[in-house]
């Protein structure tokens, strides 16, 4: 969204049509949308705006629940945005360390900022787009009393008064998909500049999950998180934020449950074992916090593989910080001895997992030629220097 389409939007006509629009799910929503629009004389800008508000709104229901009916959204945004019941939690730590005043560097949409408020806090929330800045302020409304707005950059803030900061860097640096690959200097504000200001006032720094390890301050806890199965942050956290004797840290979301795995340090694997009765896929969180030892001692299970992520064990136990899989059998690797076997069990439908193997699930399955009424999950890994494919059932 430029600024023409911001100003048509932010109109008493804008935000009426916004409001009133059906629901924008589909392409073919969209040209609806915007001929009857352009017929009812709407101007260009305006229809733009509307009609992807529409269009972003929809989406953003995955995060935001019913309460995007209600804000505005750019499309970079809210792909960054924090989900709101994540926000939530965050806020909460804030309030529970008896902090009342945070700034909120780089707040893009307005999530987390949205979630500060919420809990009684006054928010400073700093964006350095203008577009955004403004988009923020019109989220963050309906706590104007508590909420100042500002567009500028992080580093030129003025943080006096402020009793801690929520950081959500940026990367300058287009078309990374792994933050591993992405050097310090590339974030804006710096990881420099962030890990110094964490240094010295409580700090919570939202990172990417997939951030080198090696980068990760000596003096702050690591919070990966995980939301229904996706791997979604890991946040840093400092000062009075920071809970004592926690290092590493793995919150795993589900629907409305959330349980954690905390400890002081990475923890030991154990060793590997005989594949056995039961083969358990942990959560993206415990792999990133590299606490998949506390959870296999948990289960009395090993590694199906040192240098694979699975676990093995005979024990009927399970737990929130992994998926559970009861085994049926080994099966040939090999596509065509396998597709043999798959349609001798008759299994038609059937979910593919891999690690260790470069196999594209899509393809593999398009050689599989399954037919049949039954269903199952297939693991292709490997074991040692074997590649083995395992048949199993969802516990």
């Amino acid at each position: 969204m430029d600024n023409a389409e911001l100003t048509a939007l932010l109109t008493p006509e804008g935000l009426r049509l916004l409001d009133t629009l059906p629901s924008v799910e589909s392409s073919d929503d969209v040209a609806r949308a915007v001929t009857r629009l352009r017929r009812d004389g709407h101007s260009p800008d305006l229809v733009s705006a509307v009609v992807g508000q529409g269009r972003l709104r929809t989406r953003a229901h995955a995060k935001f629940g019913d309460l995007a009916d209600r804000m505005l959204f750019t499309r970079a945004g809210l792909e960054q945005a924090t989900r709101l019941p994540i926000a939530a939690r965050h806020a909460a730590r804030f309030r529970e360390a008896g902090l009342t005043h945070v700034a909120d560097l780089g707040c893009g949409i307005g999530g987390d900022a949205l979630g500060l408020a919420a809990l009684g806090m006054r928010v400073l929330a700093v964006d350095a787009d203008e577009v955004t800045a403004a988009i923020a302020a019109y989220n963050l409304a309906p706590f104007a009393g508590d909420v100042e707005v500002r567009h500028g950059t992080a580093e030129a803030t003025d943080l006096d008064g402020v009793d801690a900061v929520w950081l959500d860097p940026a990367r300058r640096t287009a078309g990374h998909s792994e933050t591993r690959r992405t050097r310090p200097e590339d974030w804006s504000p710096s990881l420099d500049w962030a890990f110094g200001l964490a240094h010295r006032m409580p700090a919570g720094i939202k990172l990417g999950p997939g951030l080198d390890r090696d980068l990760i301050p000596d003096d702050v806890e690591a919070q990966w998180v995980s939301a229904d199965g996706s791997t979604v942050e890991l946040v840093l956290w400092s000062g009075a934020l920071a809970r004592s004797g926690v290092k590493r840290a793995a919150l795993v979301i589900r629907g409305d449950a959330a349980h954690e795995l905390t400890a002081e340090t990475d923890a030991a694997d154990e060793p590997a074992r005989e594949l056995g009765a039961y083969l358990h896929e942990p959560d993206g969180a415990v792999i990133r916090a590299r606490l998949i030892g506390e959870v296999a001692r948990s289960l009395e299970a090993g590694m199906l593989d040192e240098h694979i992520a699975y676990l093995t064990s005979d024990a009927a136990l399970t737990s929130p910080f992994v998926s559970t899989f009861r085994v049926r059998e080994v099966l040939p690797a090999d596509p065509k001895a396998l597709s043999k076997a798959l349609r001798e069990r008759e299994i038609g439908r059937l979910e593919i997992k891999k690690r260790g193997v470069d196999i594209d699930p899509a393809a593999f399955r398009t050689k599989l030629k399954l037919r049949g009424p039954g269903s199952a999950t297939l693991f292709v890994t490997r074991i040692g220097t074997r590649r083995t494919a395992i048949l199993a059932d969802r516990v």
